[in-house]
């Protein structure tokens, strides 16, 4: 549910509100009590992904490599593994 945030044409009063989007705008003033309510156009929220799943501008840990994010780093001793392993495959 949005917060949205009105002024009263009237007395200026400014507050914000939490409602559903289906219901009506409010119209009377809680400070003045006239109908002179307007409902200011805000900015809105951001969207935050939060889980695994998202593409190259998922959010990462301060220590995540650079590319696929769920492709683990090579440390130098696996990298120095694969390649024994691999020479003993070739002979």
């Amino acid at each position: 549910m949005p917060t949205y945030e009105y002024v009263c044409k009237h007395c200026g009063y400014e507050f914000e509100k939490f409602q559903q989007m289906t219901e009506d705008h409010l119209k009377t003033c809680p400070e003045c009590g006239r109908d002179a309510l307007k409902r200011k156009i805000g900015a809105g929220s951001g969207v935050i992904f939060v889980g695994s799943g998202f593409y190259c501008n998922d959010y990462k840990g301060a220590n995540a490599s650079l590319g696929n994010p769920t492709t683990p780093k090579k440390t130098a001793s696996a990298a120095a593994a694969t390649k024994k392993t691999s020479k003993k495959a070739s002979k």
